[in-house]
């Protein structure tokens, strides 16, 4: 498909379309909403129990603390995690699919032994482990240990693929030309399974997100801060549909869900883009 072609079926896809206009309002709200509020996501900014309002665009919490203020800056936190722990947890699953099906032998067996390793152990419960031991927790570290985790179905997907793709011409002829491993993968197999890496990183991306929700919300999030987790753990323990206060249970749910919804909407959209049998004309 050349580049024309994907633009076009792009544009003409609305599923893709649609969840791209959703996800870039968010990392635009993301990005220039604290620039709308005079606020700190963890100051006093008025009386509590205040639902929306002019000048509380959210209302406020139990503590009087502004929701508008601390959405934006949980939903900053919040697209971080799924940035760095999902590009992670993507850059680690190519790099040892890609090593594994390209090298075989023993490389592979130990490689697919580490990912068989993690496949089996409960991913949230080590998760709940290692935060548990830190004595400091933020977002970047949360991402790592977010995207030390998540890589093995990726690398196993990976590398079924590329033992498929080593034995076709193409990458024949590459070797025959001299060219190294590394020039071969990059330029010769990875261009090959373009698409396939969009959608995995679309994947991780949204499971890096309700992996560190989870943390969040059982109170293993970063340690300052706020984030959309913290916002539902907070909402929770402070019975806020208990008291009625909707506007500070629903809204961080609501955002979280219509971030993992874009974001599956948007896999099946280049899905349909890049299959010639689910394309529309």
């Amino acid at each position: 498909m050349t580049r024309k072609e994907f633009i076009y079926f792009i544009l003409r896809n609305k599923k893709f379309v649609f969840s791209f206009c959703v996800l870039t309002f968010l990392a635009v709200l993301a990005t220039f909403g604290p620039m709308l509020t005079p606020y700190d996501p963890l100051e006093f900014a008025s009386f509590p129990y205040q639902p929306p309002n002019r000048d509380h665009w959210l209302g406020t919490n139990t503590f009087g603390q502004d929701l508008f203020t601390q959405l934006v800056y949980g939903l900053r936190s919040s697209l971080l995690v799924g940035l760095l722990g999902g590009g992670l947890a993507t850059f680690i699953g190519l790099s040892i699919g890609f090593a594994a099906g390209y090298k075989g032998g023993w490389l592979d067996e130990f490689l697919m032994m580490l990912s068989n390793i993690l496949m089996v152990l409960p991913t949230l419960a080590l998760l709940i482990i290692i935060a548990a031991y830190l004595p400091y927790r933020g977002v970047a570290i949360q991402s790592v240990i977010i995207g030390f985790t998540a890589w093995p179905w990726t690398a196993r997907a990976v590398r079924a693929q590329t033992m498929t793709l080593k034995t076709r011409e193409f990458v024949d002829l590459a070797r025959i030309t001299g060219c190294n491993n590394l020039k071969i993968i990059w330029q010769e197999i990875m261009p090959n399974m373009m698409s396939y890496v969009f959608m995995v990183f679309i994947l991780q991306f949204g499971g890096a997100i309700l992996a560190a929700t989870g943390l969040d919300f059982i109170g293993l999030g970063p340690t300052r801060g706020i984030s959309l987790g913290i916002m539902m753990q907070q909402a929770t323990l402070w019975s806020a549909i208990q008291l009625g206060m909707w506007w500070w249970a629903i809204t961080p749910g609501a955002v979280i869900t219509l971030i993992v919804a874009s974001l599956y909407i948007m896999n099946t959209g280049l899905d349909e883009i890049f299959n010639p049998r689910l394309r529309e004309l």
